[in-house]
């Protein structure tokens, strides 16, 4: 069975940016994995750190369930996203333990920076799966088969200083979208964090928005996700895009430049 693994930056992130890929992929007989590399715990006017932790995490392993996907427990605090080598080590362990043949990740440039160092992380460590003098945290075997790499739009699809950012391909999310929805309304919690702290009037209506943005960027779809293709050196083969191979009747293509 192949398999898939997500890594974003917090709770809710693989569900606002990523889950109706993953959906799409678990139809077609994909293995879900899902890790959010922060625990969610600064997340709140309202609760202390460990029970905003605590309230999160529970929130984010029944969102894994409605996606059906293993779930991987965080590895730091929000806001404490750190590209080190141990924190390398801890990912990179979650992607030998998925043996994952696809890593979807956040794009390298975002609005914060835990999505970059997030990205970044996910980068490294699915580019050490077949380094075995790369001990990963805890150990875990390498493994030698490709690995491709993709990058998710941008939050509101645009670089922090407001560049559009078009993805090479678009995903028609349109048939699982209110399987998404259920996924991201098990971060109840949010809705007030992010009414708060950043005038989110509905977090479930704003993911709905945005798919309809990127779908809007298609041309063809009602609802979509946007997908960049990381270059294949030292992951996989030149040509490999397993995403696209799977997904195939369900792409738009979009632009990109050389």
């Amino acid at each position: 069975m192949p398999s898939v693994l997500a890594v974003a930056a917090h709770p809710d992130d693989i569900e606002f940016l990523f889950a109706g890929t993953m959906l799409l992929l678990g139809q077609r007989g994909w293995d879900l994995h899902y890790m959010n590399v922060a625990d969610g715990s600064r997340g709140s006017t309202t609760m202390g750190p460990q029970e905003c932790a605590a309230t999160r995490l529970e929130e984010a392993k029944q969102a894994a369930k409605v996606l059906d996907a293993t779930f991987y427990p965080p590895i730091c605090a929000d806001m404490e996203v750190a590209y080190t080598t141990e924190n390398v080590q801890k990912v990179a362990a979650v992607v030998r333990q998925s043996r994952a043949s696809i890593v979807l990740t956040h794009s390298p440039i975002d609005y914060m920076e835990d999505h970059e160092n997030a990205c970044r992380l996910a980068v490294s460590a699915a580019f050490a799966h077949g380094m075995p003098n790369l001990e990963s945290i805890p150990p875990a075997p390498v493994y030698m088969d490709p690995v491709t790499v993709y990058h998710a739009q941008p939050v509101g699809c645009r670089q922090p200083t407001g560049e559009l950012v078009t993805p090479h391909f678009y995903v028609d999310t349109g048939a699982v979208i209110e399987q998404k929805a259920e996924s991201l309304a098990c971060h109840a919690s949010q809705k007030q964090w992010l009414d708060e702290s950043q005038g989110m009037d509905s977090y479930i209506e704003s993911m709905r928005d945005l798919s309809r943005m990127v779908g809007q960027m298609s041309g063809r779809y009602e609802h979509a996700e946007g997908w960049r293709r990381r270059e294949h050196w030292g992951f996989c083969g030149p040509d490999d895009d397993p995403l696209r191979v799977a997904l195939a009747d369900r792409i738009a293509e979009g632009t990109r430049n050389l």
